[in-house]
């Protein structure tokens, strides 16, 4: 009568060791991941250099929501785009090394209150050497 119930225990116990067995064994026998755009991603413990900024409105005052493009030269497309915070400001963490990046302002359907479109001043160039911060600040006018 007792091995009537200690059958389905054990079948299960030994199902479960079997299974933690092949599922070890199987990690370790996939193949390596390729190089794909995903693993290509800046990591956290990846050095890093950091670009930041502030937004300025025509009124020397921050500018909230305000997106941000960067990209990298010799690029033409943009490949970070973040926006301004409250006080104005945005960060955006870029692979340490030297390079050279151009940073601005998407200002498509922005106006002031009174309905006036804003521009951008200038573009802004960005050099880096190493894993540094660089500050800047993107002028906005009417």
């Amino acid at each position: 009568m007792t091995t009537r119930r200690l059958r389905p225990a054990l079948l299960s116990f030994f199902c479960l060791l079997f299974f933690l067995f092949f599922a070890a064994l199987g990690t370790r026998l996939l193949p390596a991941a390729s190089a794909s755009p995903a693993s290509q991603k800046l990591k956290p413990t990846d050095p890093y250099a950091l670009i930041f900024g502030t937004v300025w409105g025509p009124d020397n005052h921050p500018v909230y929501g305000i997106t941000v493009k960067i990209r990298r030269l010799p690029n033409k497309k943009p490949k970070w785009e973040v926006y301004s915070d409250h006080a104005g400001e945005f960060a955006q963490r870029v692979p340490a090394g030297k390079a050279d990046y151009v940073v601005w302002a998407d200002l498509k359907g922005v106006k002031t209150k009174d309905g006036q479109p804003l521009h951008l001043a200038e573009e802004v160039p960005v050099h880096v050497e190493y894993d540094e911060r660089a500050d800047i600040g993107l002028h906005l006018t009417r």
